[in-house]
């Protein structure tokens, strides 16, 4: 298929490109970017392509969601790889990069390729899979690494668990150096969590709920940057959510050390106090933080100290999570949201610019995971995500394309949505529609 995307301002930052131009795709890659006069920079004729345009809208390197949970193969009640791709498109990803926690756990070639035939069967967003570091997440023995990422694994995590065994931990971040591979790191003690269910303070002693204190995180990444410096090893730390944690990464980074993280969009929106209502949609790992946390997590994203944004989809059963808070699982989806709360709460409310915004959650995770994606350039796979940064919405969650419902924010009026994704060429969703 042969596209003119016509009039857009198109946002590269991997090119530090921000103008006015028309786009031409051809063969699935990038043909040529230009200004929007008589075809595109005077290259390809255009003659016979399908036009799309743009005119008011941000034409961006494909989004990129660097934390996702599918559930296939285990619990297909809650989300498929076919499902879960397609909520990707619905929220303007044209990637998603898959966490190993399912069942059976996503570990060597074999469970890699899985993960891969099913996200080319469904045909949406790519999905690019991450390996177990231990056998079965158990934590006591290190997995295929190797033969994982032969595969196509992108990366290693026992992400939903941490590596306790600073042992074992060390090893995989020798490891994975050799292959040029990031470790994710799911930075927790699970001696200081024990059986709390959201953050420690005030709020969890009103409630009368079991707390999670902040050391548990900051103690963990602490001691994963030092392994970190220890290895050369190439550490990426996942859904940070402190404000001390923030600290010691940048501590890290000022050190010449191979860190980055990521931040979602319930930890840089929500503090505990949306914990009042006992909704459990607002029980997640690690929980909701306080004010301060937020603050400085927003902070961190705008001085470009927080590397991406990523939604840490974690799709559950309306049954798992209708019970009390105590006893229900971790996790809300957010696919779908995830875009328009951080154009809503970084760019509307912070003033993030929309370069860096697409730095955040295409660049960057292009980056770290050393993927050939998050930019324009000519020749680049034409994975596109076209948004319109001023589109008022309401979020339904009963309209999601997730299997799950599991939001907090269902109701809420956001500020700004994709409306065409592109993925190699093929266009899946135009005009907010999604295609067959």
């Amino acid at each position: 298929m042969k596209l003119l995307i016509r009039g857009g301002r198109v946002i590269d930052p991997a090119q530090e490109l921000d103008v006015a131009a028309d786009v031409l795709v051809e063969d699935g890659k990038i043909a040529a970017v230009g200004a929007p006069v008589g075809g595109v920079g005077g290259g390809s004729d255009p003659g016979d392509a399908t036009i799309i345009e743009a005119r008011g809208l941000v034409v961006s390197p494909g989004l990129i969601d660097m934390h996702v949970h599918l559930r296939e193969p285990g619990r297909e009640d809650e989300e498929t790889i076919a499902s879960g791709t397609r909520a990707a498109v619905a929220g303007g990803f044209t990637a998603v990069v898959s966490m190993p926690n399912t069942e059976p756990v996503t570990e060597g070639e074999e469970g890699v390729r899985f993960v891969l035939a099913k996200a080319r069967e469904a045909e949406a967003a790519r999905v690019h899979p991450v390996a177990a570091v231990t056998r079965g997440l158990m934590g006591e023995m290190l997995a295929e690494i190797g033969s994982a990422i032969h595969a196509g694994a992108v990366a290693v995590s026992d992400d939903g668990k941490p590596v306790a065994n600073s042992g074992l931990m060390r090893r995989a971040l020798e490891y994975t150096r050799m292959l040029g591979k990031p470790v994710i790191s799911h930075s927790e003690d699970p001696a200081l969590t024990g059986k709390g269910v959201m953050n420690e303070g005030r709020i969890s002693t009103l409630l009368g709920l079991g707390g999670i204190p902040k050391e548990s995180e900051e103690i963990a990444v602490g001691r994963d940057i030092s392994l970190a410096g220890l290895t050369s090893g190439q550490l990426h730390i996942a859904h940070i959510s402190t404000a001390r944690s923030l600290e010691l990464v940048l501590e890290a980074k000022r050190l010449g050390l191979k860190v980055t993280c990521e931040a979602t969009p319930h930890h840089f929106t929500l503090t505990d106090e949306a914990v009042r209502t006992y909704d459990t949609n607002t029980k997640m790992s690690p929980p909701l933080r306080t004010a301060h946390d937020v603050g400085a997590l927003r902070r961190g994203l705008k001085s470009g100290l927080v590397d991406a944004v990523a939604s840490d989809h974690a799709p559950h059963a309306l049954e798992e999570k209708d019970q009390e808070f105590d006893a229900a699982p971790f996790g809300i989806v957010g696919l779908e949201t995830s875009l328009g709360l951080a154009l809503t709460e970084l760019h509307h409310k912070s003033g993030l610019p929309l370069a860096d915004l697409v730095r955040l959650m295409s660049t960057n995770p292009a980056r770290i995971l050393g993927l050939p994606a998050g930019t324009l350039k000519v020749g680049a796979p034409a994975d596109i995500t076209i948004f319109d940064p001023d589109h008022q919405w309401t979020v339904d969650a009963a309209r999601f394309l997730s299997r799950s419902r599991n939001t907090p924010f269902s109701g809420w009026q956001l500020r700004g949505k994709a409306v065409t994704v592109i993925v190699g060429g093929r266009l899946l969703m135009r005009d907010g529609e999604m295609l067959s």
